[in-house]
């Protein structure tokens, strides 16, 4: 996986410079999509890096603002890049930083690669099923994808002295996740609640800053199948809420059930 890792790491950090053309920028170019999602010229922007960089690969891709592709077609791929190219929109518009570029490799419906790219601080979370995963943070986005490979570092990072610690979204807070608080804290007493944005949530548990990460709302395959390979990458998993298996991808309904993210 090396070779689709280095690929999936140039595109990402490729489709941060453009998005951050934008985003300095301030003219986004803002409309809605049928699900009442915005869209900005930056997402179309990221899209059309990535796509430029994973078509090279031949293996195909799924991604949220490409064509919508049927069942009946993407039913029978065994490998496929699953993309956001900007996920947490919402946080890009509010100009908050919370917002990333995500791209998977699935196979048999499990993400076995995953990077993550925060373009605004400069922090790329990448990782394999097989080799673990890393961060690295570097201020500038002329370093080689190699280079940015290099200098990762192992996760699980340290932590030392902390309380159980749950990440929630920011605008996606749901009365079912605050319940699920409420309950933690009955058992382990003090609990932190983080607020964030996009993946960096499942970034967030992957590297040892929070615990867990319940998500009780809706979300697609895209804004889950990076930080799911990332966090199966390092010592956590990413469960069906109701079957307790893991997610699986490429399913008929792109739309995720509930799940939770934890530290094993």
């Amino acid at each position: 996986m090396n070779q689709e890792l280095k690929v999936a790491v140039a595109a990402a950090l490729e489709a941060g410079v453009a998005i951050m053309e934008i985003y300095e920028s301030g003219d986004f170019d803002v409309t809605i999509k049928g699900d009442d999602s915005p869209l900005t010229r930056a997402d179309l922007a990221s899209h059309k890096v990535i796509i430029e960089h994973l078509e090279k690969t031949g293996i195909p891709v799924l991604s949220e603002e490409g064509r919508s592709i049927p069942l009946e077609e993407r039913q029978s791929w065994k490998t496929l890049w699953i993309v956001d190219p900007i996920d947490g929109t919402k946080e890009f518009i509010k100009r908050n930083g919370e917002f990333t570029v995500n791209i998977a490799l699935v196979q048999d419906g499990r993400p076995i690669l995953g990077v993550i790219f925060v373009p605004v601080l400069g922090d790329l979370y990448f990782g394999t099923v097989d080799q673990g995963a890393k961060k690295t943070s570097a201020g500038s986005v002329d370093w080689s994808p190699s280079k940015w490979m290099d200098n990762g570092e192992s996760m699980p990072l340290e932590q030392v002295g902390r309380p159980y610690t749950v990440v929630a979204s920011r605008s996606h807070m749901s009365a079912e996740t605050e319940d699920y608080v409420e309950a933690l804290r009955d058992e382990f007493g003090e609990v932190d609640l983080i607020s964030k944005g996009s993946s960096l949530k499942l970034c967030m548990v992957a590297e040892g800053k929070a615990d867990c990460y319940p998500r009780f709302a809706p979300t697609m395959e895209w804004d889950t199948a990076a930080g799911q390979a990332i966090c199966s990458s390092s010592s956590c998993e990413v469960l069906n809420w109701e079957t307790s298996e893991e997610l699986a991808y490429n399913r008929v309904d792109l739309l995720n059930p509930w799940f939770l993210v934890r530290r094993l």
